[in-house]
């Protein structure tokens, strides 16, 4: 991969090479086998055009004619998506180059919690509980909290490990991202266009790794959802409660939100710093791999603690490969160690929350995955960016990482969020390749970075027993309102004064003006955009309906006694948000629905 990533990134230094290939090949080896394989295949298939159209190989030519090389390759449809899938690996090894470990004082950080962790290999093979937690995340943690505090003897089992803010303060961010997220971030749902889903894999679950951003669930999904908003909105009040919940003061927004906020206020629409669980944030943009003040309250820093203060305890490194049912009920859990060793914790009371990825592939495992709508009714939130280029300095890896909220257009389902990522961890991959790339690179200060996510069809299904196989098929009206959202970000940026924008679309990367962003985006494919999902939701729905939904409206899952599903796969559409108040308020909304179960096997 070598001579493709000097060829891609227009890296002429023999030294930086060498740095930036360790790092690529450290990348590649925290990946998937399918990905890793993808990887090597890519960077191959570079060679081979490089072969094909010079007679050398990249290695042996100039820097202009590997240029040319790489541009005539990206040209191509095929070969531009190529090159558009090699540079996101290969960014992200240059930029742990060229910044390292981001330097944070400890000074003023809070400390780790205290938690009741243990290792899968120092847990004994058998035990009893009350009651096991698959999944220490935003529902895995409240459900666990409540059942603890009922008095039961709680066992939390996490695949992952446990994290802590002097890691994140002396480790680049790469080097967490790798380690934090499951796959190494490279989780992704198949279709046209490929959707990237990352998952966090750690105590603590997504909300160690996340935004912070908290929105409480519109009242409009919720009646859709036929919930109550006054009786749901009790729970969401105690999760505001339990994560310290408040709008985020503006000295740290930094200067992508108040970008944001300028062009929102020239437009007239609606916008406002974001409300987060990050009461001492520092500004330090590192929210995605994990903070180094420990002031994102994740539930690692609050729900967890409080549920071991009550006596549950929390196994790490544990899989879970299924849940154990006898005679239609639920006995247990048999979960995997490190070296592939078993154990088993027996308990009448399982509580799922391992995602809307996971927990389908692990109801499968565990012959409970007979219900025709599990795994189907995938929802992602989508999300695609938007870059303005600005005359000075922006700097947006400076300040909070999701700022601010623009609000105007959520009711026609787009939210706008002012996004950046850690240093060397851009939000945006910037157009080109080659030495044109690299002039990007040198000019990234100047880029404010803007995402959009819309509310979207319930279009993706999640297959598989052993592993997740996320589908997901983009909706004709939701790529349309993917394409309204794009341009409406470029009004923000122009409104604020951006001298041009960056589109992320391939065939056409640049717009000088709202009209030519326009036709930029209506002009382009919807297999060419470039989507992510941080929210997937509905894969295991609850609702009244035993036809269509495998979780009754009380969190039950049908069909077997004492399992109960308490994650984002009980949610029955997208949110609209992101969802972590909405995961944590069902989560204590199913413990206490679980509490009051009767205990005989479900009908």
């Amino acid at each position: 991969m070598r001579d493709a990533a000097a060829a891609l990134l227009g890296i002429g230094d023999a030294d930086e090479l060498a740095r930036v290939s360790a790092r690529l090949d450290d990348l590649a080896r925290a990946l998937p086998a399918p990905a890793r394989i993808g990887l090597r295949a890519g960077a191959g298939a570079v060679e081979a055009a490089s072969v094909l159209l010079t007679g050398h190989r990249l290695g042996a030519l100039p820097a202009d004619r590997r240029d040319a090389v790489c541009a005539a390759l990206a040209a191509r449809p095929a070969g531009g998506r190529l090159v558009e899938a090699l540079k996101v690996p290969m960014l992200l090894a240059e930029g742990a180059v060229r910044h390292g470990v981001i330097e944070v004082s400890a000074e003023g950080a809070a400390p780790d919690a205290e938690l009741d962790c243990t290792p899968s290999g120092e847990w004994p093979s058998c035990g009893t509980a009350d009651a096991v937690v698959i999944g220490s995340g935003a529902g895995g943690a409240m459900a666990a909290r409540t059942l603890a505090r009922a008095g039961l003897a709680v066992v939390v089992l996490e695949e992952g490990r446990r994290h802590t803010a002097a890691e994140f303060r002396t480790r680049a961010p790469l080097d967490r991202l790798l380690d934090v997220y499951r796959d190494g971030g490279a989780s992704f749902a198949l279709g046209r266009p490929p959707v990237l889903l990352p998952e966090g894999r750690a105590v603590g679950g997504t909300t160690l790794i996340n935004s912070g951003t908290c929105y409480r669930t519109p009242d409009r999904v919720l009646r859709r959802w036929g919930t109550d908003p006054e009786r749901f909105g009790a729970y969401l009040d105690e999760v505001e409660a339990t994560l310290r919940v408040a709008p985020q003061p503006a000295d740290v927004l930094g200067r992508n939100g108040r970008l944001a906020l300028a062009g929102a206020a020239r437009l007239g629409w609606r916008a406002a710093p974001l409300r987060r669980n990050a009461p001492g944030c520092g500004g330090s943009s590192q929210c995605a791999a994990g903070c180094p003040r420990n002031a994102k309250n994740g539930v690692h820093l609050n729900a967890l603690p409080q549920a071991c203060a009550a006596g549950a305890r929390i196994v790490t490194h544990a899989r879970v490969e299924r849940i154990i049912v006898e005679r239609g009920r639920a006995t247990g859990v048999r979960a995997r160690r490190p070296d592939g060793t078993a154990l088993e914790i027996l308990a009448p009371l399982v509580v799922v929350a391992a995602g809307a990825l996971q927990t389908p592939p692990l109801l499968r495992r565990s012959g409970l995955g007979g219900h025709p709508g599990l795994g189907r009714g995938m929802a992602v939130h989508p999300a695609t960016n938007l870059a303005g280029r600005f005359d000075e300095p922006v700097v947006a890896w400076s300040g909070v990482m999701q700022s601010v909220g623009v609000e105007e257009l959520h009711d026609d389902g787009i939210l706008i969020e002012a996004t950046a990522g850690p240093p060397g961890m851009s939000a945006f991959a910037p157009p080109g390749v080659g030495r044109r790339l690299r002039a990007e690179l040198a000019g990234a200060d100047r880029l404010a970075v803007l995402g959009a996510m819309i509310a979207d069809a319930p279009s993706g299904r999640v297959h598989g027993r052993r592993r997740a196989l996320p589908r997901y098929d983009l909706a004709r009206a939701d790529a349309a309102r993917l394409r309204r959202a794009l341009v409406a970000m470029g009004r923000l940026m122009f409104a604020a004064g951006a001298r041009e924008v960056l589109t992320g679309l391939p065939r056409r990367p640049v717009a000088a003006t709202v009209d030519e962003l326009a036709g930029a985006v209506a002009s382009t494919p919807a297999a060419e955009m470039r989507l992510a999902g941080f929210h997937p939701t509905g894969t295991a729905r609850m609702g009244p309906d035993p036809e269509h939904t495998p979780v009754d409206p009380s969190g039950r899952l049908r069909g077997v006694g004492g399992v109960h599903v308490a994650d984002a796969s009980v949610l029955p559409t997208c949110p609209e948000v992101n969802p972590q108040l909405t995961v944590m308020a069902m989560a204590l909304f199913v413990a206490d629905q679980a509490l009051g179960s009767p205990p005989e096997a479900a009908r």
